[in-house]
């Protein structure tokens, strides 16, 4: 593996090549400004109506008691993420205001789906009064959402399983065929102490003798200093090539230099808008690496996504593998005639039906895409999970990728 270039920032470059996905990012930007007064209420006032106004008619005491627990959660949801992600960053806060933001997602969810879809079969069916037919819905929702939060937490909190699959790039030298490529990310080490399950997940990727180990960023919720011994274990990853890291969205909310020495630290190449040379069999591959595209805007001096710099030096001739953490990077790379770029960041949605919403910002959730004339971008559903400690029909992976010449 050879280094070969300098990080260079190119004025504009980013600013340029952004302006193609620029109205998708507008209307999520003005949906997203009144998600935080609009969204609490609705996740919790939806599913307390459903269950406990909708024509149950329960006992008063039970409607008294009900409403409190519902009162209850939209007060302390988004206090405690305030407190847990806010300046304080409490953990135990943290830990309180993401399970209640994971569950009352999953209860709006089937309050909605069962409230309308069951409610309706139910009485096309002639099943029960109004009364009857409002208390199956109840129970039913109720059923499910306890179903599916205890899988979802299981899902959350297991190895990920490994996801393998060969990915042909047409201009890969013979000399590289069946490359192996290992994908990690959005690991999000945070208030849940995971040190056992981050040596796990090292082992795993270990198992798989892959000549190139990347991790696309999003390595933690908090500072290095405060998630160092979730993160040491990444220090145990072997690699017969080389390890390879860049910088996600999350580092730039956690002092991301910290993060880029502790990853030099346990041996990994922080490609910060440079590249490095794989060689194998006489065949050459680029593998290069750019910031977080936030990073532009985070305030953090050298920080920012110059795919120039990245590939300053590089022979326009070879095949280049591009590490960018966000999907949405892809137009750029497809600009470039990039063959294979490699992200994260969407975590497939984490909790369905969530990936909807990624979907307005992103321009692929998961899984192999192809872009432009040349350029292919694998998205990975994520190692870890973000805030709630939940997956629901979005599973963790990691990534197992074969180069193959034609």
């Amino acid at each position: 593996m050879t280094d070969t270039s300098d990080a260079r920032p190119v004025d504009g470059e980013a600013e340029a090549e952004a302006g193609t996905d620029a109205p998708r990012r507008g209307l999520l930007r003005r949906v997203m400004r009144y998600v935080p007064l609009i969204a609490p209420v609705l996740l919790w006032a939806v599913p307390c109506w459903v269950l406990l106004f909708g024509g149950q008619h329960w006992p008063l005491p039970v409607t008294l008691a009900g409403s409190a627990l519902f009162a209850l959660g939209l007060v302390v949801m988004p206090l405690a993420m305030a407190r847990g992600h806010g300046r304080r960053q409490q953990d135990g806060a943290a830990i309180v205001g993401a399970t209640l933001l994971g569950a009352s997602w999953v209860l709006f969810t089937w309050s909605v789906l069962l409230g309308v879809l069951l409610r309706l079969a139910l009485t096309v069916a002639g099943v029960g009064e109004g009364q009857d037919r409002a208390r199956i819905v109840t129970w039913a929702v109720l059923g499910v959402t306890a179903v599916l939060l205890v899988w979802g937490y299981a899902e959350a909190r297991r190895v990920p399983r490994v996801r393998r699959l060969d990915v042909q790039l047409p201009r890969l030298g013979a000399g590289l065929d069946g490359t192996r490529v290992a994908l990690i990310t959005d690991t999000h080490y945070g208030p849940l102490d995971r040190a056992r399950w981050s040596e796990r997940v090292c082992e795993t990727v270990n198992s798989l003798d892959a000549d190139l180990v990347c991790h696309t960023g999003d390595i933690a919720d908090g500072t290095a200093e405060r998630r160092r011994a979730q993160a040491l274990p990444l220090g145990t990853v072997r690699a017969t090539r080389a390890r390879v890291y860049v910088t996600g969205n999350h580092e730039y909310y956690s002092e991301a230099q910290g993060w880029v020495d502790l990853m030099d630290e346990l041996g990994w190449e922080p490609l910060r808008n440079r590249h490095l040379l794989l060689e194998r069999g006489g065949d050459t591959l680029v593998v290069a690496g750019v910031d977080d595209v936030t990073a532009e805007s985070s305030g953090v001096a050298g920080h920012g996504a110059h795919l120039a710099g990245a590939l300053d030096g590089a022979d326009p001739e070879l095949p280049v593998l591009l590490l960018a953490h966000q999907p949405k990077f892809v137009d750029r790379a497809a600009a470039a005639g990039i063959d294979l770029q490699l992200s994260g960041h969407t975590h497939g949605g984490q909790i369905w039906p969530f990936h909807h919403l990624v979907g307005l910002d992103q321009p692929a959730l998961a899984g192999l895409s192809r872009h432009g004339a040349r350029t292919q971008l694998y998205t990975s559903r994520g190692t870890g999970f973000w805030g709630p400690p939940f997956r629901v029909f979005a599973p963790s992976e990691i990534t197992l990728l074969v180069l193959r010449a034609p």
